[in-house]
């Protein structure tokens, strides 16, 4: 009876430290699964400075100096300016008393001088028109004429002064004053005989004034120009 009741019996603490092994055993098996399942970390590369390169010294180098090139100058050619005659007025005495003003044409001169005297010298000549007369005697020359500030000054020869009386000395004086400022009107005279100022007409001395314009010969003397 007591054989058939009895057992092998396993003692505890085997059984508590199989238990134990199983445990270990389980817990082991399910880290290791654990860590199976977990990404592998990725490895970064080491971060890698920039280095600037540095520039290397370099030779000097002397600069280059392109030749200065001249500009060539074309000469323009010049053109020749067109010949401009110049009109003077003539002034010749008519029967009538009258100082007739006849226009004319000149050679242009650079100076107002040359046209004047130009102009003068024509009167002096006489006139080319029967119907038209001079007072001033044949011979009469001109000695010189110049344009001044203070006006024109003209010297003529001895011969201007000689014969007629008073009225012809107006007519042959008025001639000339007029001839003289046919380019300006307004031109005071300074009038002149062999070098000297005219100061007489004729031989009654009738006083002439100098400088003389042709507003102040209108005033004095009754002679009319047109």
């Amino acid at each position: 009876m007591q054989d058939q009741h009895s057992t092998r019996r396993i003692p505890v603490g085997m059984v508590a430290g199989l238990s134990a092994l199983a445990v270990t055993a389980g817990s082991a098996t399910a880290f290791l699964a654990w860590h199976s399942t977990q990404p592998k970390p990725v490895e970064t590369a080491p971060a890698i400075s920039k280095v600037e390169p540095q520039p290397s010294p370099s030779a000097s180098v002397a600069p280059i100096v392109a030749p200065s090139v001249q500009p060539i100058r074309q000469s323009t050619p010049k053109v020749a300016s067109p010949v401009v005659e110049t009109t003077a007025k003539i002034y010749w005495l008519k029967d009538s008393g009258v100082l007739e003003a006849v226009p004319v044409k000149l050679k242009p001169g650079d100076r107002s001088e040359s046209v004047l005297s130009g102009a003068i010298d024509t009167l002096l000549n006489g006139s080319p028109d029967q119907t038209l007369t001079t007072t001033i005697p044949q011979g009469t020359q001109l000695r010189s004429l110049k344009v001044k500030p203070d006006g024109i000054h003209i010297d003529l020869s001895s011969a201007f002064t000689k014969g007629g009386g008073s009225a012809s000395m107006m007519g042959r004086v008025g001639q000339v004053l007029y001839t003289a400022t046919s380019t300006d009107p307004s031109a005071p005279v300074f009038l002149s005989v062999g070098g000297q100022p005219l100061e007489t007409l004729g031989g009654e001395g009738l006083m002439l004034d100098q400088p003389m314009t042709r507003r102040s010969f209108e005033k004095n003397f009754v002679l009319e120009a047109r």
